[in-house]
């Protein structure tokens, strides 16, 4: 069960960026809100500077310190024993993409790597106060849009190296850590940042992150989106050919991120039908990124009913 992005988290990781206004190591170059994409504040580091990560202000310890108990104790009071804590780390890559710039993301190793310190800092921390086993959800919709937005000669080089830099994080958190990684679009506003022409990217980049995942640490899921924001999946069964090519090992759980408000329960039957035919295992049903996206709570609960009244028709 996710922690969710509530309060301060309403905005994903905006509260972490609005923290380097005050932070010695950086200046404003741009500011903003996050009404859009690129519209929110920008920063740098001076010449000759550098990115402390102690200087750097991550929530998730505080986040996890205040919502753990409470989840106990609605987990506990309803009997799902089972049900693990879910907590959410927005990308290094991610977060540089959006203070910084995607150049600055793509092309600076030390402002990333400062930020992966600082995160494994929060998991260190979060793993020593948990009494039982959670889950660290890695988020990166700058790594596929970077992905997607290559040439297509270049994108398995791309796919390669966005998942080295998850891998290098990973290996840095202490042995049997559980890890889901979430693929996405971008739903700023329940808007995309891009559109894919078919599940190439998406297929890459699961592959190199599920391929060399660190000795000692244990990735439960890769999360992948096929649908955009506001935009649902597409019904060209060529748009899911690249599928083919998964090659998530079957510990693996494969997360299809399709569920939307805008279609309806046979519609969605259709796309779950392609999809698990070109993949050829079965997959996990999700909406493609977090449903408080949606303009209006009522989309929310609709696409969570259509969910479950499509699983419950798949099991019947």
């Amino acid at each position: 069960m996710t922690d969710g992005e509530t309060g301060d988290r309403a905005i994903w990781c905006s509260r972490t960026i609005e923290w380097l206004r005050i932070n010695p190591d950086t200046e404003l170059v741009h500011d903003g809100v996050y009404t859009d994409y690129g519209a929110g504040p920008l920063y740098r580091v001076p010449d000759g500077g550098a990115l402390d990560p102690k200087n750097l202000h991550l929530n998730y310890f505080d986040a996890f310190a205040e919502s753990f108990p409470a989840f106990k104790y609605l987990r506990d009071r309803a009997g799902h024993t089972g049900i693990r804590f879910q907590v959410g780390l927005p990308s290094p890559l991610d977060i540089t993409m959006l203070a910084f710039g995607m150049d600055v993301a793509m092309s600076d190793r030390d402002i990333p790597q400062a930020w992966a310190e600082a995160t494994v800092d929060q998991v260190h921390r979060i793993t020593e106060a948990a009494d039982e086993p959670i889950v660290f959800q890695i988020e990166t919709p700058a790594g596929l849009i970077a992905v997607a937005g290559a040439a297509e000669e270049t994108r398995p080089t791309t796919a390669e190296r966005v998942a080295r830099d998850l891998h290098d994080l990973v290996a840095r958190t202490p042995k049997d850590t559980h890890f889901g990684v979430h693929l996405c679009l971008g739903d700023l506003q329940h808007r995309a940042l891009l559109d894919m022409s078919d599940a190439q990217p998406l297929v890459l980049l699961a592959n190199a992150v599920a391929d060399g995942f660190p000795d000692g640490r244990v990735l439960d899921y890769v999360h992948a989106p096929f649908a955009a924001a506001d935009k649902p999946g597409s019904f060209n069964p060529q748009w899911y050919r690249p599928l083919e090519a998964l090659t998530l090992p079957s510990s693996v759980r494969f997360v299809a991120g399709f569920i939307h408000e805008s279609i309806s329960t046979n519609d969605h039957r259709i796309l779950l039908d392609m999809i698990e035919r070109f993949a050829r295992r079965e997959v996990d049903v999700a909406a493609a990124c977090g449903l408080a996206r949606r303009p209006d709570p009522a989309q929310a609960w609709d696409a969570m009913d259509k969910a479950v009244t499509l699983i419950a028709a798949d099991h019947a």
